[in-house]
């Protein structure tokens, strides 16, 4: 993934306050704050889905009118036809890969809801502890903006392992499970490499594509293999595809 010099800045902004000692809601709203500077966003808005009431609440959001979101808890959630197929990838997804532009903007939950903010275009993104959904990221541009890329997936995927840590901290939570706590601990960089070691890419093929010597890979392949405990590369490969 290349990064501009913006971009650069914002991130490691990202990453250090989801290293501060932060409450729940105050994570969830000043990620939002700098997601929206990273993404050239418009809108966002943060849920955590509460399982007993089968319910999203505790909401956060930059942007957006109150009375709007007021009548999206009480009602169009209950008839929103993205937000669950969404949450079940449990990876960051562009609004557009579960459902056509086409078809939402015919539906009652665009045109009663999200039109009358102006959302237009949208990604999402879930931070899970094993099967719980402990909160979301939901991110919009205006119909005067383009639809978000892979560029912008990419960046939420590398964001996602540090935005559960912090959550889970937050929380005050020690159970996180053990594949989970170890890939939580990767920094940008390692989490980086440990992404194409899982593309099956050599230290060297790895080295030429950061632009970084091959002795520093290396140095980084050790660390990554003894923060998540695997003593071979398909270790890597199988605790990110369950956990990030």
């Amino acid at each position: 993934m290349v990064l501009n010099a913006s971009e650069s800045r914002v991130l490691a902004r990202i990453f250090g306050l989801l290293a501060e000692d932060l409450n729940e809601r105050d994570v969830r709203e000043a990620l939002g704050h700098n997601l929206l500077e990273l993404l050239q966003a418009d809108y966002y808005a943060s849920y955590v889905w509460q399982d007993d009431a089968r319910r999203f609440d505790r909401a956060v959001y930059l942007n957006m009118d109150p009375k709007n979101l007021a009548n999206y808890e009480a009602y169009y959630q209950y008839h929103d036809p993205i937000t669950f197929k969404l949450q079940a990838r449990r990876e960051p997804t562009l609004v557009t890969q579960i459902m056509p532009q086409r078809d939402l903007l015919r539906t009652e939950f665009f045109n009663d809801f999200l039109g009358r903010d102006g959302l237009y275009w949208g990604v999402n993104a879930y931070s899970y502890v094993g099967n719980r959904n402990i909160g979301d990221l939901r991110i919009w541009r205006g119909r005067h903006r383009e639809n978000f890329d892979g560029h912008a997936l990419e960046l939420l995927r590398v964001i996602q392992p540090a935005f559960t840590g912090a959550l889970v901290r937050a929380r005050g939570e020690p159970a996180v499970a053990d594949a989970e706590s170890r890939s939580l601990t990767l920094s940008v960089r390692e989490l980086e490499i440990a992404r194409l070691i899982a593309d099956d890419l050599s230290d060297k093929e790895i080295g030429r594509r950061l632009g970084i010597e091959t002795s520093t890979i290396r140095t980084y392949v050790k660390r990554i293999f003894t923060k998540l405990a695997v003593r071979r590369r398909s270790g890597v490969a199988g605790l990110l595809s369950k956990n990030l």
